[in-house]
């Protein structure tokens, strides 16, 4: 019984040191690999740093035409929206009634003439007269009055020749700016009103093109931001006025339109709490109409800011990280601010220095996080290149 127990054992036994021995036997396993990462600094570069409003375009000139004088139209000298210099015709006002009167100053100016040469002849022939005593002075007096009262008059009738003649002219209505004009408000045969009064009658408008004017609200806190600025050797021009500005239309992608400013409001709207503002642009293709819609970037400043790409840009929750590869090659995230985009890479304000190893590829690596040991490898070129 004892010989059959002990073999027993050895046969259980007997597995399990082979199982053991073989366990010892195999080669130990190889050590995880380091994730790759793809690492390069961020770029220092001087950028220039644009405000944007939006606003719209208005005619340097805009002026209504209304006749001085009344009368049927006779005739209408331009085509609806066409381009008119500065005292083209555009109306005719019949002329026939001012002619008229043209005519009838002159009849009175040369009554008034004929007037004055018989009161000099009277004052003439009374001057010898009253040294001889044979006319009273009482009567010479009368008789220089006369002479005076006659010379008035004919001043009086020049004086209307000058107006009847003046609203002659006035009866062929010119432009009086170059511009481009709008249709007509009335129709050859209408009587229109003239004169100084409310009631004229509108006949059209003109407005001028080249340049143009954009205007554009700036917040109270971009007018005080630009007050501060204006400090000798810190901006360009006193209060932003003769800042370059940019521009793009509705239908544009980049902001390829250059002016400047050259007007800010003497005060704020105390209702929206804004300053108007206003550029100009040179229109010589009129592309720019009045009240057409655009975006302006307005010059703030330049500085010295630091950009990587956005793909090294990851969101916590409302945070913007960087990963960035630290001592012994781990990575730790980095809180940044961030700014606007310039030459396609991302402005980081705030959280990154210029010896920081950004992580590039962050996006392309989601397994790679704070806090685990990376294998950083440099970028085939500089950031941005």
């Amino acid at each position: 019984m004892l010989r059959w127990g002990v073999r027993y054992a050895w046969l259980m036994l007997a597995p399990m040191i082979l199982s053991t021995s073989s366990i010892a036997e195999e080669p130990a396993a190889p050590a995880a690999r380091l994730p790759p990462v793809t690492v390069a600094k961020p770029v220092s570069k001087v950028v220039r740093d644009w405000d944007e409003y939006s606003g719209h375009f208005e005619a340097v000139q805009t002026v209504e035409i209304r006749a001085r004088v009344s009368g049927f139209v006779d005739a209408i000298h331009f085509k609806d929206g066409q381009f008119v210099e500065a005292g083209d015709p555009l109306f005719t006002i019949d002329p026939r009634p001012f002619e008229i009167a043209v005519e009838s100053a002159r009849a009175e100016i040369a009554r008034a003439e004929a007037q004055v040469t018989l009161a000099a002849s009277e004052v003439k022939r009374a001057t010898p007269l009253l040294r001889s005593s044979a006319i009273s002075e009482r009567e010479f007096t009368q008789r220089n009055a006369n002479l005076s009262v006659s010379e008035a008059q004919l001043q009086v009738a020049k004086a209307a020749l000058k107006e009847a003649e003046l609203n002659l002219a006035w009866t062929i209505v010119k432009a009086p700016i170059k511009g481009r004009i709008s249709d007509r408000k009335v129709d050859i045969g209408n009587l229109i009103v003239g004169g100084n009064s409310g009631t004229n009658t509108l006949l059209t408008t003109i407005v001028s093109l080249d340049p143009i004017h954009f205007v554009f609200d700036l917040s109270e806190s971009d007018y005080l931001r630009f007050v501060r600025l204006a400090k000798p050797g810190q901006r360009q021009a006193s209060r932003g006025v003769d800042l370059p500005v940019r521009l793009r239309l509705a239908d544009e992608l980049d902001y390829v339109h250059e002016g400047k400013v050259d007007f800010l409001d003497n005060r704020l709207n105390p209702r929206s709490g804004t300053l108007r503002g206003r550029a100009v642009f040179a229109n010589a293709n009129e592309l720019f109409s009045p009240g057409t819609f655009a975006r302006l970037r307005l010059y703030a400043d330049e500085r010295e800011v630091l950009l990587v790409p956005d793909s090294a840009i990851v969101s916590d929750q409302m945070q913007k990280l960087v990963l960035v590869v630290g001592d012994g090659d781990v990575i730790r995230a980095a809180p940044v601010e961030l700014g606007k985009i310039s030459d396609g890479m991302r402005i980081v304000l705030s959280g990154l220095t210029t010896a920081d190893d950004v992580v590039i590829d962050s996006l392309a690596n989601p397994m790679v996080r704070p806090g685990i040991k990376v294998a950083p490898q440099p970028a085939a070129s500089e950031v941005g290149q």
